[in-house]
């Protein structure tokens, strides 16, 4: 179940590197959300990760999120859905991960995966996009990611706890991924296996600047080493059809109350990104300071606007 849960996030990362950041939606990674002067809740953008920096939330901010009826996330890591994704992570009888990637190259994702402490007998059914998403991240320590804490505060405190995006929805952008896009992301992956730590503490700390502009340019340089068709997939596929399922799932429930919205950072700017979407339909979005202690100072993220 961990493995899983820790794939889970370690997709929702990797496909949130892709919008285009526009000055006027600003680049702050939280607003107050409102329309017609009534106060609709609020809207964080996340960065899955366990480092503990991103999981020490200022005291007021607990009161922001209690004073809301539905917590939303991009998908809700309870056990049916974990289960569920095992078993999509993994191909039918007669069909193994060697098989479509290669004797040698097979032989090298045993090692690096073994890294993650998955065993080598799983390992041999894996699917492409699976290994893949693994090596994205570092390997995991505690795997208590900011996603899955914030969601354990709202359920404590009260809030139903509800999923943007249905598992299949969320898995049918890799799994129809042409498999000659999949090795080419793998063996990306496989090329940066020694800077992925790098690469993450770099992104948390333009987190905690509060930078989106920042996370954007990181974004870039890993998705311009990609090829024109697989950069158009992820954009498409990865980024702008998520973003307005998203929406169509978050607006009925801003209908019934109060919603704290928590998604991945760069599904929030851009012109399909959800501050641009939320505008278009009424709502009024204002910046706040990140409400993490150890961001960065009012006046450094004011900046960014």
């Amino acid at each position: 179940m961990r493995r899983a849960g820790l794939l889970v996030i370690a997709w929702t990362l990797a496909v949130s590197m892709g919008g285009v950041v526009h000055a006027q939606d600003g680049s702050a990674l939280y607003w107050s959300v409102s329309k017609n002067g009534e106060p609709a809740g609020y809207l964080l953008g996340t960065i899955h990760s366990e480092d503990p920096r991103v999981l020490d939330f200022k005291e007021d901010f607990t009161a922001d999120l209690n004073n809301n009826r539905f917590f939303a996330m991009e998908i809700v890591p309870d056990l049916p859905t974990l289960s569920a994704l095992t078993q999509y992570m993994q191909y039918p009888e007669g069909e193994t991960l060697e098989a479509k990637v290669g004797t040698d190259r097979y032989g090298v994702l045993k090692s690096l995966l073994a890294r993650y402490k998955i065993p080598a007998d799983w390992v041999t059914r894996m699917k492409v996009w699976a290994a893949m998403m693994t090596l994205s991240v570092p390997p995991p320590e505690t795997g208590l990611f900011m996603d899955f804490s914030l969601s354990l505060r709202a359920a404590g405190a009260g809030l139903k706890v509800v999923g943007l995006e249905t598992l299949e929805q969320q898995l049918s952008f890799l799994e129809d991924m042409p498999m000659e896009q999949q090795l080419a992301l793998l063996d990306q992956a496989i090329a940066e296996q020694d800077q992925a730590v790098e690469i993450h503490t770099q992104m948390v700390n333009s987190y905690l600047e509060g930078d989106v502009l920042a996370l954007q340019a990181q974004a870039e340089e890993q998705m311009d080493q990609l090829d024109p068709e697989s950069r158009q997939y992820f954009m498409e596929q990865g980024i702008d059809v998520r973003n307005h399922r998203m929406l169509a799932s978050l607006l009925p429930l801003l209908q019934q109350g109060r919603v704290f919205t928590a998604v991945g950072a760069l599904h929030l700017p851009g012109k399909n990104g959800l501050i641009r979407l939320l505008r278009n339909e009424g709502y009024d979005l204002q910046p706040l300071p990140l409400p993490l202690i150890g961001a960065a100072p009012v006046s450094a993220q004011e900046s960014q606007q």
